[in-house]
């Protein structure tokens, strides 16, 4: 049986990134929160903490951190007057949470902890057992979850149109995409380089900008730092307006989505995949 007062102190720990901080959320001293981290320790044979600053969670101190707050959330089911509230971690992509996805949260009575990461990545945390749910561009299940598909995001390529006249006067070819500066997310984003390969025909290394941001990063666009794929509810109101313009009409780049949940929190989740399943409905492309 697992020392629950001591996961309390963990997930904290984790979340604050200091012991001094989980101490007062769970109004307790520093060294009681020592020794319960110790003593779980000791009696799992493994380091939960990498002690910083800030402390951070190892693999299975995470992986305890979330078994907590599914314990949590399945206890709220129970009995929604329970405190402290159930946490619930999810990993969402942040074109989903600046857009259609925040108006589900509210299905569920809890605190949530969302993990932002690019879509075609977001199921591994499901996988490492980090997460209660995903959105994720991957339809393949992982073991022990359910998986529903939600529909498709659709980009656009789009510039301001000075950024078009100077760089795109000529057309769109492989050899002014090469040139162009394009904004990026971050490492992980490929939807600039899979657009351009559909547009030039060939795969290219584009040069650019790293602005991990949805916001900021379609404002740069419309600003004329750089082109970038940007989902079609969010530029609506530029595009009617003239600030953006397609780099190509007509050839935008759907992002097929999809609801991965761990079979065994599908119940207590029911209500949010339910409101998901409504939102997705409403503002994605079937």
């Amino acid at each position: 049986m697992l020392d629950y007062a001591a996961l309390a102190a963990l997930s904290e720990i984790i979340r604050r990134g200091s012991f001094d901080a989980a101490a007062a959320a769970l109004g307790v001293t520093p060294s009681a929160v020592s020794q319960r981290i110790k003593g779980l320790e000791e009696r799992l044979g493994q380091v939960l903490i990498h002690r910083g600053p800030p402390a951070r969670g190892t693999e299975t101190g995470l992986r305890l951190m979330q078994h907590l707050d599914q314990v949590r959330l399945l206890e709220q089911r129970l009995d929604a007057s329970l405190h402290p509230p159930a946490v619930l971690r999810l990993a969402v992509n942040a074109d989903s949470l600046a857009t259609w996805f925040p108006a589900a949260m509210t299905a569920l009575p809890v605190l949530y902890d969302l993990v932002l990461d690019d879509q075609d990545h977001a199921r591994d945390w499901l996988r490492q057992g980090q997460v209660s749910a995903a959105i994720s561009s991957d339809p393949q299940p992982v073991p022990g979850c359910d998986v529903l598909a939600l529909g498709s995001m659709r980009y656009l390529a789009l510039a301001a149109p000075d950024f078009l006249a100077r760089h795109f006067a000529a057309g769109v070819t492989a050899a002014s995409l090469r040139a162009a500066p394009a904004i990026i997310f971050n490492a992980k984003d490929a939807l600039q380089s899979q657009w351009a390969q559909m547009a030039a025909g060939e795969r290219l290394h584009l040069p650019g900008h790293r602005i991990p941001a949805s916001e900021p990063f379609a404002r740069a666009v419309e600003l004329g730092l750089g082109w970038g794929m940007i989902p079609e509810s969010m530029a609506a109101p530029a595009l009617r307006q003239g600030r953006l313009q397609p780099l190509v009409p007509d050839l935008a780049l759907d992002v097929a989505l999809h609801w991965h949940v761990q079979r065994a929190m599908a119940p207590a989740m029911a209500p949010l995949t339910a409101a998901i399943r409504k939102r997705a409905a409403a503002e994605l492309r079937p």
